[in-house]
């Protein structure tokens, strides 16, 4: 019983609070504020946009005095109105995200303006601004508080900034879904790569390609030279033409042999079992 009376108490606050969501009060939004009234941690003048006119209305539902505006929140003052200067704006998109009523219009790297009608009056927008194009221009003349903000506008301030809230969080589980999806999906693959046993009807991963990995290719094509010289010189054994004076030689000849040897040597081409070691960056055509 006591959380429904509290609960229908902190709603007819709501009611009577002008709704621009400024946070002078020291709350996020007027609902919050609200809800403080009604559990007795807050008082009840802290809403400068609501002036003294807000402090008697909230005082004659509450059943206590009136009281001065606490100041330290801020002073009653005649209602602005966002006004971006155009020729400035370098469209960053942070007052758009600060304003609590969407009463701001634009797109990145895009000039920005003020729907005038939608704007509260809040301040929000000019802190975050990194150029300082925002000046926030009195639009009421003498009139303060509730004489320069009717009920109309505020219940059409509370709908738009209840929406924008609703907007918000649908975006934030969305944006949280999706990260819970890719986290899923990352578990999932570092599972079956690190399970010993393999999926049944799985196959096995393709062996590399030896045209995938450029040291592979090299080693391939020396191999295959080797191969084509040996069958050659195999071909010219069998038909007796193959080299006949191999020990007395020309020094010419012999350093020409000598160089292949050493050429032999440093890409590790010993022996009958001929294998390429490409370190040194030689080919064999």
């Amino acid at each position: 019983m006591t959380a429904t009376v509290s609960r229908t108490l902190a709603e007819r606050i709501e009611d009577l609070l002008p709704q621009t969501q400024c946070t002078k009060c020291g709350y996020p939004a007027c609902r919050p504020y609200a809800d403080a009234i009604a559990a007795g941690k807050a008082n009840y003048n802290q809403c400068p946009p609501g002036g003294a006119e807000g402090i008697a209305r909230l005082a004659a539902l509450l059943g206590k005095p009136v009281i001065p505006l606490d100041t330290t929140h801020g002073v009653e003052r005649a209602r602005p109105v966002a006004v971006i200067d155009e020729n400035v704006c370098i469209g960053c998109t942070l007052c758009m995200q600060a304003c609590p009523v969407d009463a701001i219009v634009g797109a990145a790297k895009q000039m920005h303006t003020v729907i005038a009608e939608l704007c509260t009056g809040c301040d929000l927008c000019v802190p975050p601004c990194p150029v300082d194009c925002i000046a926030m221009v009195p639009v009421t003349g003498e009139r303060t508080g509730w004489n320069a903000w009717g009920q109309e506008e505020a219940d059409a301030a509370r709908a738009r900034h209840n929406r924008r809230m609703t907007r918000l969080a649908r975006e934030r589980a969305a944006a949280e879904a999706r990260a819970s999806a890719r986290q899923a999906s990352r578990a999932a693959q570092a599972e079956r790569e690190a399970s010993p046993v393999a999926e049944a009807g799985a196959q096995p991963p393709a062996a590399p390609v030896a045209s995938e990995d450029p040291e592979a290719k090299k080693r391939a094509i020396i191999q295959a030279a080797l191969e084509r010289a040996r069958k050659k010189k195999e071909e010219m054994a069998k038909l007796g033409t193959a080299p006949q004076n191999t020990e007395h030689v020309s020094a010419a000849v012999q350093a020409q042999i000598d160089e292949t040897e050493a050429r032999r040597r440093r890409l590790g081409l010993t022996g009958d079992e001929d294998t390429a070691c490409t370190d040194d960056g030689d080919k064999t055509a």
